[in-house]
């Protein structure tokens, strides 16, 4: 079973950059879709940015023109790019792998804190 293990969270001040690295145990080309979701405190989970097989991405309006995935398949591993962070981007940030017909696969999550 493949198992997705994101890190690169921390602490950043507004305006700054962080690189989240979703690593996979397996080959993340079985993925029909993988991306990124968040939740903050008191809110719900919502998808951040996703792509799948043939590279097509798609992001939510809060990110877009801020942050950039990218799947490269040889290293197992997809990147979620932040730039121009905002104290509204604090949240855990969950890497999702999609195989139609199978569970969603997820990571534990990793910590985003957007302060000055």
């Amino acid at each position: 079973q493949v198992q997705l293990v994101e890190s690169g969270g921390g602490l950043v001040q507004p305006g700054g950059s962080l690189r989240l690295p979703c690593a996979a145990s397996g080959e993340i080309f079985s993925f029909n879709v993988i991306g990124w979701h968040r939740q903050a405190p008191g809110n719900k989970r919502e998808m951040v940015a996703n792509i799948d097989r043939e590279g097509t991405s798609q992001y939510s309006n809060s990110v877009k023109g801020r942050f950039t995935i990218a799947r490269h398949n040889a290293q197992n591993t997809v990147y979620l790019q932040m730039n121009s962070l905002k104290p509204e981007d604090t949240a855990v940030y969950y890497c999702r792998g999609i195989v139609w017909g199978q569970p969603d696969y997820w990571g534990q999550g990793t910590q985003v804190t957007v302060s000055s």
